[in-house]
C-alpha cells in the first residue's frame, strides 16, 4: 500500500516538474472608490462625517501546461487593507491577497491561498446580506470557521450538471490547541451549492473553528435565492456550536434580503441580520437592516445606502442602536 501511493505521488511530482507552460499571458486590472459615511461610533454617540478612498490593484497571469492542467497566479496590492509595516506599526504595506490555482474544468481547481482566503463555510456563509453589520456601528457577526494564511480550497463543478463541491483545509497556526504545544489545530469546511434551476441557488456548508483550546466549535450554513424576473429574494442561516461552556459562546445567525432590478443599471435592496444567543435568555437579538440602491453605467457604480443596527452588542439600552448612512462612487477599470 505504501508503496504504490509513494509511486503515485511520485509520478504526479514528476508530470508538474518537466512539463512546461504554454500560452502563458499577464493582466492587470483595477478598482477605485470614493465615499462619505457618516455613523454612530457603536454606543450611540454622534462619529461625525467620514470621507475615505479605496484603490486596489490586481494582477493575474498564468497559462496551460503540457499536461492540460491550467496554472494561475493572482495578487492583489491593496495600500493600507490590512498589513501593517514592521517598523512604524502603520497600515502601510501595499500586498494583500494573493493565490495560485492548479486545475481544469474536468479535474476542478486546486488553490493554495498565501493569504486572504475563505474556507469552504467562510464563502457561503452571510452570501445573503454581504455583511450589513460591517458598518463601523460596533455590530458583530456570528462566528465562522477558521481560514487563514496557507488555506487551500478545491471546487468542481464538473461532477453533476449544476452542483458545485467545495472543500478547504487551513492549517495549524498560533494560538493554543489541544495538546498545548502552541499552535491551534488544522480545520476543515466542505460546501455544496447547486444552480440547476433557472433562478434557483441552494447551498449547504460545514465547517470547523479550531482557533482557541476549549473553545472549538461546529459551523453550519445554508442558504436558498430565488429569481424571478426583476425580483430576487433569499434566506440564510448560519448556526455556530461551541464547546465552550458561556452561555452565549453558541450563535444563530440569521438573514434575509429582497432586492428589485428596475432597470439593466438600477437596483435597490433591502436585508436584515438578526443575531441570537440562543442558550442566554437575558440576552436581545441584535438586529441590523439595510436598504441600498445603486446605478450603474459602464464601468462607474453610483450607490447610497442606509443601515440600521439595534441592541449592538446584545444590549437593548438606548445607546445601542445605532445608524450609518453612505454615499459612495467605484470604478472599475
Amino acid at each position: 500500500m505504501n508503496n504504490l501511493k509513494k509511486i503515485g505521488l511520485t509520478a504526479l511530482g514528476t508530470a508538474l516538474v518537466a512539463t512546461s507552460v504554454s500560452a502563458g499571458e499577464m493582466s492587470v486590472s483595477g478598482g477605485a472608490s470614493i465615499a462619505m459615511q457618516h455613523a454612530t461610533d457603536g454606543d450611540g454617540a454622534n462619529a461625525g462625517k467620514k470621507f475615505q478612498m479605496g484603490n486596489q490593484l490586481t494582477f493575474t497571469g498564468g497559462g496551460t501546461l503540457d499536461n492540460g492542467l491550467d496554472v494561475s497566479l493572482s495578487f492583489i496590492i491593496d495600500q493600507a487593507d490590512n498589513d501593517t509595516d514592521s517598523t512604524g506599526g502603520q497600515g502601510t504595506s501595499p500586498f494583500d491577497s494573493h493565490s495560485v490555482s492548479i486545475g481544469n474544468d474536468t479535474l476542478g481547481t486546486f488553490t493554495f491561498h498565501g493569504e486572504g482566503a475563505d474556507s469552504a463555510e467562510n464563502a457561503m456563509h452571510n452570501v445573503i446580506t454581504g455583511d450589513l453589520y460591517d458598518n463601523d456601528m460596533g455590530a458583530t457577526a456570528g462566528s465562522e470557521s477558521s481560514a487563514g494564511d496557507n488555506t487551500m480550497t478545491y471546487y468542481n463543478s464538473s461532477l453533476y450538471d449544476g452542483l458545485t463541491v467545495g472543500a478547504s483545509y487551513t492549517p495549524r497556526a498560533g494560538n493554543s490547541d489541544s495538546e498545548g504545544d502552541g499552535l491551534h489545530a488544522s480545520a476543515t469546511a466542505w460546501s455544496l451549492q447547486y444552480d440547476g434551476v433557472e433562478g434557483l441557488s441552494v447551498g449547504y456548508a460545514s465547517g470547523e473553528n479550531t482557533t482557541t483550546k476549549g473553545s472549538e466549535a461546529d459551523v453550519d450554513t445554508y442558504f436558498i435565492s430565488y429569481a424571478y424576473g426583476p425580483v430576487t429574494v433569499g434566506y440564510g442561516a448560519t448556526e455556530y456550536d461551541s464547546e465552550a461552556t458561556a452561555t452565549d459562546a453558541d450563535r444563530d445567525l440569521t438573514t434575509y434580503e429582497i432586492a428589485y432590478t428596475l432597470t439593466d443599471s438600477i437596483s435597490i435592496s433591502y436585508g436584515v441580520e438578526t443575531l441570537e444567543t440562543p442558550n442566554k435568555a437575558s440576552d436581545v437579538d441584535q438586529e441590523v437592516t439595510g436598504i441600498k440602491a445603486s446605478y450603474t453605467a459602464g464601468g462607474m457604480t453610483l450607490g447610497i445606502a442606509q443601515v440600521d443596527a439595534e441592541n449592538v452588542g446584545f444590549d437593548n439600552s438606548a445607546t445601542q442602536d445605532d445608524e450609518m448612512w453612505e454615499v459612495s462612487a467605484s470604478f472599475a477599470f
